[in-house]
């Protein structure tokens, strides 16, 4: 059962958060029901880019991102080579610890 540590962020974590969770599940439904309130703008079917995520422990021992998670990524706020959408990212036996984005671009919501 992989162990979960989410990093401290100002508004959906402030205090930061740590968890065990069902390994085969996906990252983004893990951290909802843990009630951290991640963006998924697209219901989690890889069509933007407002459940990204950074691993910052774990990531080389996950299954590599897809094509369409990499063109989704291109649109992220704050891509980084550690970057994956958490609707992709399949959780295994391996701990992850997980920063969340200052800010994501979520056009579903925007203001225009």
């Amino acid at each position: 059962m992989p162990h979960i540590t989410v990093l401290p962020h100002e508004t959906l974590c402030p205090g930061g958060a740590s968890f065990d969770a069902k390994a085969g599940g996906f990252l983004c439904d893990a951290l909802l029901k843990h009630d951290i309130e991640l963006e998924h703008a697209c219901e989690k079917s890889c069509a933007c880019a407002t459940c990204h995520v950074i691993i910052r422990e774990g990531l080389d021992l996950l299954t590599p991102a897809g094509e369409d998670e990499e063109d989704q990524l291109d649109k992220a706020w704050g891509l980084t080579p550690l970057s994956r959408l958490a609707c992709q990212v399949v959780l295994r036996q391996n701990d992850l610890v997980i920063e969340l984005p200052r800010y994501t671009l979520n056009l579903a919501q925007e203001a225009h």
